[in-house]
């Protein structure tokens, strides 16, 4: 988009551009000053040879009064070009992979900017600019887009009153640069109060503290948080306790110009919100192989369970619900067993199943010869078997975000990345990661 200036009614103007007018007077630029050039109205007069040849014929004597007056001359008015004039461009005549962050400017010296234009070379809109108070610089106020090549042409008069112009061309980010970001749970959700907020990058992250300044996280709760980098693609965010109940998370994300590291230029900025419901907690207690349901901190239901037995046994510590299905199909191969293997069992369809763990950990409609086993012995591959009746309730109570807090099997808890194992780690650990 071309910035103009109103121009004198004396100005020349050229077509697609406006040109400030300087004044009508010629100048020159005299070391340094400014002043008018003038000629001596005697110089290149002819002058007589002296010769030996015959004088001429002597000219009758005039009188002072008497003698012609010299023709004056035109006093001729010579421009020189302004020695202090230079300009300077953002980005430079032929960069190449542009952050398409940067702020495109011209500026000059010992000169005033007439116009600026700077459009894709493809054609399309031109960004739009703003021209400083004193007409020597001109910045974009639009961003560039990626994997954009584009013409900056500009024109100025200097301080002699000579024409100035010139063109530059740049390229920003090409799209093998380019970094894509990811949150779950997804803008709009409804979550449980133990859902931690993941963000997944499509390209490694190496500084990860300008991306972690990109990301802002604000509660109507007013938790202060912190992020734990599990890979270098993947990093999750939680308060120290569980969210408050019936709260709205806001995640204003900024990595549009961003660089994670080796060239990897950022592509978005968004704004997102996450709500949570009630407290939905369930103590599942090995010792007493049991299940109670707590609803916003009040006992609601009982129901008795059976967990993973001694060969597999069930971890300790807090879960969250990840997902759930009405019904699926259990393989043995997803954890590792083989046709043959003891603990091998054929591909089952189970109800009412709801993934507490990247490893297979689910809380689940037992099957019918597991139902004997619930409230007095473990049977499972570390898995939370129900009745019919408690698998459907907690299917229909219970969804991602919620809690699963498992006591008592004295095997250690889920690990961070197994799922989300995020309430395992201490606080002083996570905020303290190296």
């Amino acid at each position: 988009m071309r910035m103009k200036q109103e121009s004198s009614a004396a100005a020349p103007r050229r077509k697609g551009w406006t040109i400030a007018a300087i004044g009508t007077a010629a100048i020159v630029v005299v070391a340094g000053g400014v002043g008018i050039a003038t000629a001596s109205p005697w110089e290149n007069q002819a002058q007589e040879p002296a010769t030996s040849s015959p004088a001429a014929a002597p000219r009758p004597a005039t009188s002072a009064s008497e003698a012609p007056e010299p023709t004056p001359r035109p006093t001729p008015i010579r421009t020189a070009p302004a020695e202090d004039y230079s300009v300077g461009l953002m980005p430079t005549n032929g960069a190449f992979g542009v952050n398409p962050a940067t702020a495109a400017a011209v500026t000059v010296t010992g000169a005033t900017l007439d116009a600026v234009e700077l459009v894709p070379r493809a054609g399309g809109t031109a960004v739009a600019g703003e021209l400083s108070d004193d007409g020597t610089a001109w910045t974009a106020t639009e961003r560039l887009a990626f994997n954009t090549e584009y013409v900056l042409s500009y024109a100025a008069r200097d301080s002699a009153g000579q024409d100035r112009s010139g063109t530059s061309t740049f390229s920003t980010v090409e799209p093998a640069n380019e970094a894509d970001a990811a949150m779950f749970p997804l803008d709009g959700s409804t979550v449980g109060t133990g859902q931690p907020l993941e963000f997944t990058f499509s390209e490694p992250v190496v500084d990860r503290d300008a991306v972690e300044g990109a990301i802002t996280v604000t509660s109507t709760s007013g938790q202060p948080g912190a992020f734990y980098w599990l890979t270098d693609t993947t990093v999750r965010y939680r308060p120290e306790t569980f969210w408050a109940p019936n709260s709205t998370i806001t995640v204003d994300v900024d990595l549009f110009g961003v660089d994670y590291g080796n060239g990897m230029i950022g592509n978005f900025d968004r704004t997102m919100t996450v709500q949570t419901h009630n407290t939905r907690l369930a103590v599942v207690d090995n010792a007493t192989k049991t299940m109670e349901v707590y609803l916003d901190g009040k006992l609601d239901r009982t129901f008795p369970v059976t967990l993973g037995t001694d060969e597999w046994p069930s971890t300790e510590g807090y879960m969250v619900v990840m997902e759930h299905y009405e019904s699926t199909r259990f393989r043995a191969e997803s954890i590792g067993l083989e046709p043959g293997d003891p603990a091998y069992y054929p591909p089952t369809v189970v109800n009412h199943a709801s993934r507490l763990s990247n490893g297979g950990a689910f809380v689940h409609e037992a099957l019918p010869a597991a139902q004997v086993a619930l409230g007095n012995v473990n049977v499972s591959h570390g898995c939370i078997g129900m009745s019919p009746e408690g698998a459907e309730y907690f299917y229909n109570t219970f969804g991602p975000g919620d809690v699963v807090q498992i006591l008592n099997t004295d095997y250690g808890p889920m690990y961070v990345w197994d799922g989300f194992g995020d309430w395992n780690v201490p606080w002083t650990e996570w905020v303290n990661q190296p």
